[in-house]
């Protein structure tokens, strides 16, 4: 097997400006460049988009906590090696958050809840951190500081199944529309000499939970497989494991039931019987850390990302420079309808260099003496197609229809 993916994003990462790192900032803490900003952010509002869709509310919250926070929720004791040390604060110690389950668990916890409310599902896109050995860390996929595409769910025990299913629905749909493939689903359970809760019946419960969210084998078309040793410390765990083009697996997303943090934070809610349940904790990722995500993206997709990913949409090509002017107004209608167009002109290259240069571009309008008399473009696409000659206005509609479907072809039908 090859170590080195076909497109590693490494590699694409720096040749297409998306990010970078500088020994001055730390190992392990990429900063993303304007380019791959546009890919972080457009990723960012999708998610967003499909969580509140399907009944999501999103919160914020710190990525800092007390010491006192972490050993609650037993991540001081089962997962301290992966964090960074506690850092005084007067009297107090507070760290940099390793997870956000703990902070939710709060929120839930600062309000009453009625049975009537359940389940409740909180999400955010927030940052945390790992303190990953130096020997492990490489470009987006091992890093410090993570940005996670994170969710938990509180919910009624009957409700847990069925609310796990739909988060795996979830990450299936974003599949689809981010043209990633699922290899295979992983229930992650414990193993021998890991650091785990001690609690038989709590792994017991959960993991037969899970067991019922697969089915009998294949859920979705997607064969899963039990594995030890991959369980988090407070229970099992659903893994959705994916193959970068070089063939190596990781896993993209997770759907987890939690009965521990629940009970850690003596978390409840008021039952139809007028007393105090205890809730139980769905967690769940649809596309995991924001920084392996696109990762995965630039190397599944050599950097030509979904027109609606692209940091640039539409590069505007005039032949000479007696159409600069009227390329120029293309861009500016381009950018009045919300999309992202670049201009190109003679003093970039010849008209073949420039068309070269911006072969990762979905969409190419060259504007010659013709077109720009009959406020046309000359369109090509990425795929190789020239379609022909096109109005401005319907080349500029066509675009935004894509753009706004995310994931509709590259020329729709009229």
């Amino acid at each position: 097997m090859n170590p080195n993916p076909p497109h590693d994003h490494r590699r694409l990462g720096r040749e297409l400006d998306l990010f970078d790192t500088d020994p001055l900032m730390g190992a392990g803490l990429p900063y993303w460049l304007p380019d791959g900003a546009v890919v972080r952010h457009e990723l960012e509002e999708y998610v967003r988009e499909a969580e509140r869709a399907a009944g999501y509310r999103h919160v914020y919250s710190p990525v800092l906590g007390k010491r006192e926070l972490y050993e609650i929720s037993g991540h001081w004791s089962h997962y301290s090696d992966d964090m960074f040390p506690p850092m005084k604060l007067g009297a107090e110690e507070v760290v940099l958050r390793p997870s956000l389950c703990p902070h939710h668990a709060l929120i839930y916890r600062s309000r009453s809840h009625s049975y009537r409310e359940l389940p409740l599902r909180m999400a955010e896109l927030g940052g945390m951190y790992r303190s990953e050995l130096s020997g492990v860390l490489g470009g987006l996929t091992r890093v410090r500081s993570i940005q996670l595409n994170d969710a938990h769910i509180f919910c009624t025990l009957e409700q847990a199944v069925e609310e796990a299913r739909a988060a795996l629905d979830l990450i299936r749909r974003a599949y689809a529309d981010l043209g990633i493939r699922a290899a295979r689903y992983r229930l992650s359970l414990p193993g021998e000499g890991g650091k785990y809760v001690a609690d038989p019946e709590l792994w017991r419960r959960a993991t037969a939970l899970l067991e019922d969210v697969l089915g009998g084998g294949v859920l979705q078309g997607v064969p899963y497989e039990a594995v030890e040793g991959e369980a988090a410390f407070y229970g099992p765990k659903i893994d959705v494991q994916i193959t970068d083009p070089a063939g190596r697996e990781s896993t993209l997303s997770t759907v987890q039931i939690d009965f521990h943090q629940p009970e850690r934070f003596d978390l409840h809610y008021i039952g139809a019987d007028g007393a105090k349940h205890r809730p139980v904790m769905v967690h769940r990722s649809i596309i995991g850390s924001i920084e392996r995500a696109v990762a995965h993206l630039i190397e599944e997709h050599g950097g030509a990302f979904p027109a609606w990913l692209a940091p640039v949409q539409l590069v505007v090509l005039p032949v000479a420079d007696a159409q600069v002017e009227q390329a120029d107004e293309v861009v500016r209608r381009a950018l009045a309808r919300g999309l992202r167009a670049e201009l190109r002109t003679p003093g970039d290259g010849t008209l073949g260099a420039r068309i070269r240069a911006a072969r990762l571009v979905p969409y190419q309008a060259v504007i010659g003496e013709r077109e720009a008399e009959g406020d046309e473009a000359a369109v090509r696409l990425r795929d190789g197609r020239r379609p022909g000659a096109v109005a401005v206005d319907e080349l500029l509609r066509r675009i935004s229809a894509v753009a706004g479907a995310r994931g509709a072809e590259l020329w729709p039908a009229a």
